[in-house]
């Protein structure tokens, strides 16, 4: 559990709120739950939108082939002890 509550889209302000329902939507379609990191960066909505940017950044780039890239994810969550 993080130290910091996630963010509740209720409590922003209309735009920002509007930003993190739709950044929760894509999250949880994703992955099924909307997971800490994302609930507790939607609290500065700047931030977020540089994560999500990153995000769609790396699962666009077609560099590197797409089984290479699952891959090192489950390579890099294996040695963090990340569940993803």
């Amino acid at each position: 559990m993080a130290r910091i509550a996630g963010a509740d889209p209720k409590r922003q302000g209309w735009l920002s709120g509007l930003w993190t329902r739709i950044v929760y939507g894509m999250t949880k379609r994703k992955l099924g739950h909307i997971v800490a990191p994302v609930q507790v960066t939607a609290h500065h909505t700047r931030i977020l939108w540089g994560y999500g940017q990153m995000e769609q950044s790396l699962a666009g780039s077609s560099l590197v082939d797409a089984g290479l890239k699952h891959l090192a994810e489950l390579r890099v969550a294996t040695l963090v002890g990340c569940p993803f």
